[in-house]
């Protein structure tokens, strides 16, 4: 209850709701909202209280699975638990429902890999792969996840160097079948695992491209956290970001976190108690597409208008993002711009100075950032799917 009040209802998306309500709110979030701990990434959803599971059965006709982890390079064991046998979870709760109507389950759509061209909104089937290499066997993975944080744990691995790994192993299994981050790889596992088990289930999967603040719902401009493309937005207000890999004609597909709750709510009811599976791409690429030379006038004039203050108390200045259109020219700007100057700091390292050590450092931090951001968004950068 703790986190509901401060995680949630305490948060400035119910400040409508506040001030419709009044003193009235806590009466009318008790009346219409049930908290129930539990965890997706166990059976039954964590929900330890064997009568509370039977009344959740017996009452429940809707079930919308949002749980997700969004990085695109999570840990591979925590992405496969949540992403992956999370959805598995969610499923076999909604088929001891006894009342169910839907089965609603939040994906995305870069489920589709680096497709281009029209993307159809068909299903994956279990063992398909996006580069045609050997069948993708799904229990193997996990398989391989556990046997990787075992042989860690044996070596004695630290805490970091294990969460390390367990990073890089996620996007190695990615790119082995042809998906750029763990992320979308372990979103495609679970879409795979709904079709196959899903048996007479009215089954809805909605694959939202990537979302972004709200349009009008319960007010413009509402966002939640640092997810996805928020990070580079965020990183260039703080001065970070001075240069970038890009297509400046590709397409960011954006959409309105609000516009993706009225799809979901839409598809409810418009597939209730029917037992089939459908899917929605909910994007914005067709109707109403912004370019990524848009996304970058709009940063310069929201930061010239509203500075992100620095630990100093000072406002970050921040000036036209420097777009390189291949990996060969971002590598020869790293190297003139940044790798250069550090050769002559390394130099002068040598004379002990404490003001280049840490120059040196500071410059290695950022370049090695910019390189992991780079490396991460490639495919999105040059995405050329609608």
């Amino acid at each position: 209850m703790q986190r509901f009040n401060t995680e949630v209802i305490a948060k400035d998306l119910f400040r409508v709701l506040k001030e419709k309500c009044g003193r009235n709110l806590n009466s009318f979030i008790s009346q219409k909202v049930v908290v129930v701990p539990g965890d997706i990434a166990c059976e039954n959803l964590g929900v330890k209280d064997t009568d509370l599971l039977k009344e959740m059965w017996k009452e429940v006709d809707v079930v919308v699975n949002l749980a997700a982890t969004t990085n695109f390079d999570e840990r591979y064991d925590v992405s496969l638990d949540i992403n992956t046998f999370g959805a598995v979870h969610a499923l076999n709760f909604s088929k001891k429902c006894s009342k169910l109507k839907v089965h609603v389950h939040v994906s995305t759509a870069y489920v589709s890999g680096e497709k281009e061209g029209l993307i159809s909104e068909t299903p994956y089937y279990l063992g398909e792969t996006l580069n045609g290499t050997s069948e993708l066997d799904i229990d193997r993975e996990r398989e391989v996840a556990e046997e990787t944080l075992k042989q860690l744990r044996v070596e004695d691995s630290s805490q970091e160097s294990i969460k390390s790994a367990m990073k890089d192993l996620g996007i190695q299994r990615a790119r082995k079948y042809g998906w750029p981050n763990t992320y979308v790889f372990t979103k495609a596992m679970g879409e795979m695992l709904l079709g196959h088990m899903k048996e007479n289930m009215p089954l809805v999967i909605i694959r939202p491209t990537i979302v972004s603040s709200t349009y009008k719902e319960p007010f413009p401009g509402w966002v939640e956290g640092i997810r996805t493309i928020d990070s580079l937005a965020v990183s260039y207000g703080k001065g970070r970001l001075t240069c970038f890999l890009g297509d400046p004609t590709t397409v960011i597909d954006l959409i309105p976190a609000d516009m993706v709750v009225n799809a979901m709510i839409v598809a409810m009811v418009a597939h209730a108690n029917q037992p089939n599976e459908t899917i929605y791409h909910i994007g914005s690429s067709l109707s109403n597409p912004m370019d990524s030379t848009m996304f970058q006038e709009y940063g310069l004039q929201y930061f010239t208008k509203h500075p992100w203050i620095d630990k100093e108390g000072k406002p970050v200045i921040v000036g036209k993002v420097k777009v390189l259109s291949t990996m060969d020219n971002f590598r020869s700007y790293i190297t003139i711009r940044y790798l250069l100057p550090l050769k002559g700091l390394q130099l002068l390292n040598a004379a002990c100075c404490q003001y280049f050590r840490n120059e040196y450092l500071n410059m290695y931090r950022k370049i090695k950032y910019v390189m992991r951001l780079i490396d991460l968004y490639q495919p999105y950068l040059f995405f050329k799917g609608l």
